[in-house]
């Protein structure tokens, strides 16, 4: 049991609950097409993802992937906001222009969210050498998934931040599939952290089906991140669901699907929150149902939220002071005038 004990489990449960259940509703408004763009990359299975993000402090950065919407709810982001933004809309974190893979807010820590396999991870080396050098105490958190273990970009940043005793930690999370490659099928060696340790990182894995582990190790990881000793945490889970929502898994049967399902940290903690009588069945179906209510409204405010204006086409795009550009008629009839 990790520190703060049962009452820790029925919070880290609460923020699975709405991870979960935000996943739920987003893909809901997918399939109504009300959603902008045409990929959505769903968290499901990934949930335990809380137990890190729960060991961070406030003041700690953070990148994430394509799979980045339980990441920033559990780092503490409005999902109204959240919805809009994945919904196209003006009140969203980036005012409608990022899309499901690119929500970020500086506010939360976050330093950017990347659709490129591996993009985000060597930015957190740069944090962490700004921290150090700043001398201050922050850890900055690379997430990533499975896929970007076979990335370049990982080992050169793993290398300078242990060369460099950089407080980061890496952060891998792998559901087991990198698109529709099963990680076995990429991987000679699987134990993802043991190519941390090579590298002179503080390399642990964790079980993607207990929370209260992962947040335990997470604590011990960052701890000692923030004097010196960079870290990697490799956290096994399962991807309930294809790559992305259009995905139906056509390369993994039935069977391998229930099978990897039973790592699902969500049901595990709510079984041990009703075993050990820290709650009962009834109070966190009531708890589930007041976190559906603020997921349904979040939609209903997506819905109803005002799309980004035309006149903001070029705002947050441009570097602050650039002018803006002149609209296209406008720039064509000084060429063609300039022609004559």
């Amino acid at each position: 049991m990790t520190k703060g004990g049962n009452r820790l489990l029925l919070d880290l449960y609460r923020t699975m609950r709405r991870i979960r259940t935000f996943e739920e509703r987003v893909n809901e408004l997918f399939v109504r097409g009300q959603t902008a763009g045409s990929m959505l990359h769903m968290s499901i299975g990934e949930e335990a993802i809380s137990g890190v993000c729960r060991a961070m402090e406030q003041s700690d950065s953070f990148t994430t992937h394509h799979r980045g919407h339980g990441i920033f709810i559990a780092r503490g982001a409005d999902p109204n906001r959240m919805m809009s933004e994945i919904a196209g809309k003006a009140d969203g974190y980036c005012s409608g222009k990022g899309g499901s893979m690119h929500i970020a807010d500086m506010g939360l820590g976050a330093l950017g969210a990347n659709a490129i396999v591996g993009g985000g991870i060597p930015h957190v080396v740069g944090a962490g050498l700004s921290y150090r050098n700043r001398g201050l105490k922050n850890v900055s958190v690379a997430f990533f998934g499975d896929g970007a273990s076979q990335q370049g970009i990982l080992y050169e940043a793993m290398n300078m931040a242990a060369l460099w005793k950089l407080p980061v930690v890496f952060c891998c999370i792998n559901n087991q599939y990198g698109m529709g490659t099963r990680i076995d099928r990429a991987a000679a060696n699987t134990n993802l952290h043991e190519r941390a340790i090579a590298c002179g990182l503080n390399g642990v894995a964790v079980d993607g089906g207990d929370v209260e582990e992962v947040h335990e190790m997470s604590e011990r990881v960052l701890d000692a991140a923030r004097n010196g000793r960079p870290g990697f945490i490799a956290m096994t889970c399962y991807r309930h669901f294809g790559h992305a929502r259009l995905d139906k898994s056509p390369y993994r049967d039935e069977a391998e699907e229930l099978e990897g399902r039973k790592r699902d940290a969500v049901l595990n903690a709510r079984a041990k929150l009703i075993e050990r009588q820290t709650s009962d069945a009834a109070s966190l179906d009531s708890m589930d149902d007041e976190v559906a209510k603020e997921m349904n409204a979040a939609v209903e405010h997506a819905i109803a939220a005002a799309p980004p204006g035309q006149d903001s086409m070029f705002r947050d795009v441009l570097a602050m002071g650039e002018p803006q550009p002149r609209p296209l008629r406008q720039h064509l009839s000084s060429i063609l005038g300039e022609a004559r």
